[in-house]
């Protein structure tokens, strides 16, 4: 199973391709850390690490996750 991880120094959002089922929440929630068109996709150091707490407890799909 891939992931790939993407830290502000305090946080790190892991995230899993295979299970995302790209349904927005993560861009219309944290538009400037998502950015899809982009490579790397995750920027999180355009976000306070409670936003992104916060951002990444509503992924529906379990795709993205933390690890501190």
């Amino acid at each position: 199973m891939e992931k790939k991880e993407y830290s502000n120094g305090e946080v790190t959002i892991v995230w899993q391709p295979n299970k995302c089922i790209h349904s927005g929440v993560c861009v219309r929630t944290l538009p400037q850390v998502y950015h899809p068109k982009e490579h790397p996709w995750i920027n999180p150091m355009n976000a306070t690490t409670a936003e992104i707490i916060q951002q990444v407890a509503q992924c529906p799909s379990g795709a993205l996750s933390l690890k501190k």
